[in-house]
């Protein structure tokens, strides 16, 4: 993507759904990706939809863009077919409010990678602010 379409950063990448009415883009939005170094890092832009009653990103959506995350490092960092991959378990500890009228990035980074686990561990992140902490597993799994 060109970095004029990118908040004129380098690197970026659409992370978005052909089926615009799959999950990730109908409750998400469009989100945009990059790798760096060995990590992946998937922005979303928050939108009112997102919010909570204080007015903060709710915790839901926090969620689904760290889910989604740990298969966009699959993705980028690691190896396997993100698609028919499923998520055995995700631990998240919030530790700050998310600000809705800031991007929200998930930066992850794999821990170890096996013929068929990823273990992953990361930060949802605003600038230098952390609004959450995670680790997750993913389970490989071959196409249909």
């Amino acid at each position: 993507m060109p970095p004029e379409e990118a908040g004129g950063e380098d690197g970026w990448y659409s992370w978005n759904l052909v089926d615009r009415t799959r999950y990730n883009t109908a409750v998400l939005g469009d989100m945009h990706v990059r790798r760096e170094g060995d990590q992946c890092r998937l922005r979303m832009f928050p939108e009112r939809r997102h919010t909570n009653l204080g007015d903060n990103i709710h915790g839901a959506a926090t969620l689904g863009l760290i889910d989604i995350a740990l298969f966009a490092t699959m993705h980028l960092v690691g190896h396997g077919d993100a698609g028919p991959s499923v998520t055995v378990e995700l631990s998240t500890q919030f530790v700050g409010a998310g600000d809705p009228e800031r991007p929200l990035d998930a930066v992850t980074e794999i821990v170890r990678e096996t013929g068929r686990m990823l273990f992953l561990r990361g930060q949802a992140v605003q600038g230098d602010d952390v609004v959450a902490s995670y680790s997750g597993i993913v389970r490989k799994m071959k196409p249909r």
